[in-house]
């Protein structure tokens, strides 16, 4: 029995210890992707909030997503990618390029976890182009091969998985932007060219009516 006390009481304090270094590690990683968010690093990445805002909710004047709510995993991707000839972007890129694999993972854990925000407040308010975009975002437009955004990026926009993001509150100018992006080829990094191959179908007029149906909508999936 008296070796059976000491025993146990060793292993109470094992099981301690590595609970609180789980927890430190977590809590590290938390403050260092708030840190290079809000004060960037010293090996050339400019902090997020420069374009991103100080609540991850963008900016739709330049473009600027929102990084909010964001899937940390598809966040990671795209960092890496904008070191690659995958997505280019001269903003971006050597941003991306100066943070480490830690920094990257840290950063996208701390914008996945900030607090959903409301529609861009800049969704367009005419009847005739929301209901296109409705149409588009919720049963394509299947004789010019045009799947329909839900089928990919799940109920609402609100994103299926790593590979499909939220689309739902997204700036409809960013969205514009990348449908343009993929259609031009300037951006070239999705699985089997899904993005491309829709994009390449949409007029000008069908890519401005379904990016701005969805940044109306409501971003409600974490």
């Amino acid at each position: 029995m008296e070796l059976i006390k000491p025993m146990l009481m060793l292993k109470y304090k094992t099981t301690l210890l590595t609970m609180f270094m789980a927890f430190s590690h977590v809590a590290m990683g938390s403050d260092l992707g708030q840190t290079l968010a809000t004060q960037g690093n010293s090996k050339g990445a400019t902090a997020c909030i420069a374009c991103h805002g100080v609540d991850g909710a963008g900016m739709a004047a330049a473009s600027f997503p929102r990084l909010a709510g964001i899937n940390p995993a598809y966040m990671e991707k795209q960092l890496h990618d904008f070191t690659k000839a995958t997505r280019n972007s001269a903003i971006m890129a050597p941003i991306a390029s100066a943070l480490s694999d830690e920094e990257i993972k840290a950063v996208a854990a701390y914008y996945s976890k900030l607090k959903l925000i409301t529609p861009s407040a800049q969704a367009a308010t005419d009847d005739t182009l929301m209901e296109v975009g409705k149409k588009l975002a919720e049963k394509g437009n299947w004789p010019n091969d045009i799947p329909a955004c839900f089928t990919c990026h799940g109920a609402g926009a609100n994103g299926i998985g790593d590979p499909f993001p939220a689309l739902a509150g997204q700036h409809a100018s960013y969205i514009e932007q990348q449908l343009q992006y993929w259609r031009s080829g300037q951006r070239n990094n999705d699985p089997n060219e899904l993005m491309k191959g829709v994009a390449v179908r949409l007029s000008d007029a069908e890519i401005k009516a379904v990016s701005a149906y969805l940044a109306s909508l409501t971003l409600t999936a974490n």
